[in-house]
């Protein structure tokens, strides 16, 4: 018997992606590059615990003119925590995204909520499909939420929805591996948040990590 992958070496895991037994090599080489690896995978979890990612220069840090001060995080926090589950629900509703797809989707969003915050309305939807799909999610729960702020007295500014968009970008940017299936920000996200999947009041935006 011999690796599904390779076809040289004998197998030594069962790996969930190919459906097969695979060697110790192409399960390290081919890991989130051409097996689309789940997040459950014990060797993937056991490989994140020693992950190393991309060394990212903070200049190169995307809206370096959007400053993020502890007191618009303090300010914001249950902004902040809205918009990173209604990000991680539209991850779920688009099955195959990879972290680049998440990318482009808050590449789209910053900019959209950018010209909003200029007084205009230019909305920057990705073509790519999976980016589109989580572009259109997160947009329809801020829509909703921007609705029961209706209700009070509280105004939603663009500017504070850009500022924490913001946030989940460079997030992103740092948990990116370099690996053409890499999923590495969206299971931080999985794992900020499984713990409520469970929990009668998941859909709540006061969600405490």
């Amino acid at each position: 018997m011999k690796c599904k992958i390779c076809d040289k070496r004998p197998p030594r895991r069962q790996c969930p992606g190919v459906y097969g037994d695979i060697c110790a090599i192409c399960c390290g080489n081919e890991r989130e590059v051409t097996i689309d690896c789940p997040l459950t995978c014990p060797y993937l979890i056991e490989a994140r615990a020693h992950e190393k990612y991309l060394p990212v220069d903070k200049k190169q840090m995307p809206n370096l003119d959007v400053h993020l001060t502890e007191q618009f995080l303090v300010d914001n926090q249950e902004l902040t925590l809205f918009i990173a589950y209604a990000l991680y629900q539209a991850i779920v509703k688009t099955p195959g995204s990879v972290d680049t797809d998440v990318r482009d989707a808050l590449d789209g969003l910053t900019r959209t909520y950018r010209s909003l915050d200029a007084g205009l309305y230019h909305e920057s939807r990705p073509v790519n499909p999976f980016g589109a799909g989580i572009f259109d999610n997160v947009q329809d729960a801020v829509a909703d939420y921007r609705k029961e702020e209706s209700k009070s007295s509280m105004r939603l500014r663009d500017s504070a929805i850009l500022g924490v968009l913001v946030l989940q970008q460079r997030l992103a940017q740092t948990y990116i591996n370099g690996r053409r299936k890499g999923r590495a920000y969206i299971d931080f996200l999985r794992r900020q948040f499984e713990k409520f999947e469970k929990d009668e009041h998941v859909d709540s935006p006061l969600i405490v990590l």
